[in-house]
This record gives structure tokens, sequence and C-alpha cells, in this order.
């Protein structure tokens, strides 16, 4: 028996080698990251791996997709205008002002926005593997995508700039080396506001330099030029908002579409072409893409193929009583069931909208009344503009009250709400501009990782 056992131990014990050293191979589903950023089209795959960052997956982190636009309705949303009827708990907490740490939209846009800033510091710490060619296109798209993420970061998750001391007031943390494993070096404080700022403007204004003028659907100058006047704005540095508004509307490649109907839902209305007036959106088909405003702003209505939506966000008789008689904004509803709801996110895969030459046209206009000036345009030719493509007659004088206004119905439910009521000064029914009810938590879970985090007040 043991001469007979002895040669099938053998020929077992050879055997098991041989599939060891055939087993013993790298992991396929991970990659040494040196390997995997080794030449210029690996790089490029990266940047299209950020560009997938801000478009998003699902409702839970889906950053310009839409998460931070209802985030920015929900929070700015008084019930005698817009109601949220949905079930989600963590989308009621936003509504009601009564949010908590653990909350998922507050958790998710936070992890989905630094998922997709290491995307970018990927690419740009390989930069130099890029051939010459692509090279200042891709470094451009990179360095738009994480100057327009920390922007919308610092907006929703910090003090609005001017509320106290910028340079003291916390931010979020800035991160620009590529993060592959999780280490105590890794866990950073909080930035300041100033700093956050700085970084962006930093990132955009080097963008526009490196950008090319037309880039199919992807960022341009003109994307660039468009969010660094949204941040100026936002500071209300009204003379850098004004020419880098001016710089879009001047290239001349954006035009305002008409009606105004046809500048929305573009699979039902465009066969999903881009609308000469976007200047930048998030891109949304039937195989790839994700609206997060559809899900939330949009409804199923059976006599429209195409339409899609949860119905959750309501639109009120007060808002609709807004707008003169004859606006075609103010016919852009519609009310399948006892809800209303805007028309302008009914087709599911509907382009996302994220920013319009119609924001541009506006902010120019803003910015020239503060300052007494009339770069491209004085501010009634620029509010002239909005009002006749809207179905409005001219009107031969402005005001403040009166460009605000026009600036509120026609971006209305597009994720400006929160941020021009806070840049304004104005109120969330009996909330001040700066009630910490209005601003994000950090979230918990990343409290608890990073003790160099300092949450924000009243959380």
């Amino acid at each position: 028996m043991k001469k007979i056992f002895i040669p099938y131990i053998i020929g077992a014990l050879v055997m098991f080698d041989s599939c060891q050293s055939r087993l013993d191979v790298s992991p396929t589903q991970t990659i040494d990251q040196a390997a995997a950023l080794s030449a210029s089209k690996d790089v490029e795959a990266a940047l299209i791996g950020a560009y997938d960052g801000l478009q998003g997956a699902n409702t839970n982190g889906d950053t310009y997709a839409g998460g931070y636009q209802y985030t920015s309705e929900l929070l700015a949303a008084v019930t005698n205008e817009v109601r949220f009827g949905g079930t989600f708990a963590n989308l009621q907490e936003l509504f009601r002002k009564e949010i908590t740490t653990i909350n998922v939209t507050a958790e998710g846009l936070w992890m989905r926005s630094y998922l997709t800033i290491n995307r970018t510091n990927n690419v740009l710490a390989n930069i130099d593997k890029v051939t010459d060619a692509k090279k200042s296109a891709v470094e451009g798209a990179a360095r738009f995508i994480r100057g327009s993420v920390y922007f919308e970061l610092v907006r929703l998750y910090a003090k609005q700039w001017g509320d106290g001391n910028n340079t003291t007031n916390l931010g979020v943390p800035l991160v620009f080396n590529p993060t592959t494993i999780v280490t105590d070096a890794d866990k950073i404080p909080r930035s300041t506001v100033a700093q956050v700022y700085t970084q962006a403007i930093e990132d955009l204004t080097k963008a526009e330099e490196l950008l090319p003028a037309t880039n199919g659907a992807y960022a341009t100058k003109g994307a660039a030029a468009a969010i660094l006047a949204r941040l100026y704005l936002q500071q209300g540095n009204y003379a850098a908002a004004r020419d880098a508004a001016n710089r879009v509307i001047a290239s001349n490649r954006y035009r305002l579409v008409t009606p105004f109907g046809m500048a929305f839902n573009t699979k039902l209305n465009n066969n999903g072409g881009t609308p000469a007036e976007y200047v930048f959106s998030i891109q949304v088909n039937d195989q790839d893409g994700f609206n997060g405003m559809n899900t939330f702003f949009g409804a199923t209505v059976g006599s429209i193929p195409g339409t899609a939506g949860r119905g959750d966000i309501r639109i009120q008789p007060d808002h609709i009583a807004l707008y003169e008689a004859g606006d075609a904004r103010g016919e852009f509803f519609i009310k399948p069931t006892a809800n209303t709801f805007t028309y302008k996110f009914l087709d599911r895969f509907g382009h996302v909208p994220v920013v319009r030459l119609a924001e541009m046209i506006l902010t120019r206009a803003e910015a020239n009344f503060r300052l007494g000036t009339a770069v491209g345009a004085t501010p009634v030719e620029d509010i002239n503009t909005i009002r006749n493509r809207a179905g409005l007659p001219s009107v031969t004088s402005v005001t403040l009250a009166s460009i605000l206004k026009e600036r509120k119905l026609e971006l209305a439910f597009e994720g400006h709400a929160l941020h021009d009521i806070k840049r304004t000064g104005g109120t969330v029914g009996a909330l001040p501009f700066n009630s910490p009810k209005l601003i994000l938590p950090i979230p918990q879970r990343e409290m608890d990782v990073n003790k160099q985090l300092v949450q924000n007040e009243g959380y």
C-alpha cells in the first residue's frame, strides 16, 4: 500500500506546486498606480472618470446631475411656493431645515465630491505623461472639475462669503495629492473659507486659460468663465463677475433658444441634442447618465411619452402668481394630477443644465447695475433680452429688486435659490440667510474617522 500510495502523494504535490505557480498572479481587480497611469491614454481615461464623478449614479451622490441643485432648492424652499411631498427622510430634513449629521444627502454629496476631486488629483499628478497636443486640454478640464466642486462644497458646508471673517471661518478640507490608501496623513483639517475660494479661483482661472473654446460635451473656456462669474457673484466681487459673464456672452458661442421651453427636456425637444444655450451641462441618455432633477422635480405624465419622475417637489400657487400675464415661464408648469410640477425636468433622459447663457446675461445685468456701468450692454438691455424671450414687453428702467426678480423667475428650480438668498442677505421663511440650519453638517462618518475635523455650528 505504501509503494502504491507514495507516487500518488508525489504526483499530487507536483500538481499542487504547478497549480500554485499558475495561481500566483497579481489580482486583476486592482492595479498598481504606476502601471495604471503610465501613458497618455491612461490619464485621459482617468479624466473621463472625473467627468463621471460629476455625472453621478444615484440620488445619494449625483453632484451636478442634480444633487447640488436640488439640495439648494430644498434648503431655500418656503411652503407657500414649493413643497416636498416625498417619503425620503433625508430630503424631508432639507425641506424642514432640520438636518441630522447622518443625513444621506449631505453624506453622499461629500463622498461623491471628494471622490471626484481625487480623480482630478490623479490626473494632475500625472499630467506630464499626457502628449503635448492634449496636455493643456486635459489639465484644464481637471482643474475645471476640481475648482467647480470645491466651490460647490464651500457654498453648502460653510458660511456664506462675508458672513464673519473669511480667513478664520471653516470651509472644507483642501486635498491636492491623490489618495491611494488612507493613512493618518490623509486626515487633514478644514481649510478656511478664504483658502477654498482662493483655490477654486486658481483652478478655474487656469482652466479658462487652458481649455479649448469648443470641446463637444466637455468643459470649455466658456464653462470655466461661467463658473468663475458665478463664484465672483457669490463673493460680491461684481466687477470680476461682470467681466467673466461678459466673456461668455461676447464669445458668441451660445445663444438663447426660442421658445423658452426649448431650453429644457432635451430628449423630448431636441432628440438628445444639447441646446445652444447650454454653456455646460451633464449629458444623459438611455444608456448612460443619471438625472436627479427629473427624479424629484419630474413626474410621469401618461400623455407625454418619455416623462418620468417621483413628483416629490411640488410647485405652489404663490410661486406661479409671481409671473406676469403672458410670461412663458409662468406657463411652464403641468398639473397632471392634484399637484403642479415644473415642466423643466419632465424628461427622464434630458441633459441636466449646469450653466445656461441666460444666467450669464442676468449676472452681467446685476453686476453692471450695482457698479453703475454698462460693460457689454446696459442692465435694461440685458433684462429686456431675458423678458423678450419669455414673451414679455420691454421695460424702460430697472431696479435691483426687478433684476433679482427676473433672475428668480428665469432660473427657478435650477439650483440657485439658496445661494442667491445668502449672497443678497435674504431670508428663508423666518430663518436669516446666515442661519446654521441653512448649512449642511460635516457627515458624521467623516467626523468619526477624522478627528481633525470640526463640526458646523448647531450640529
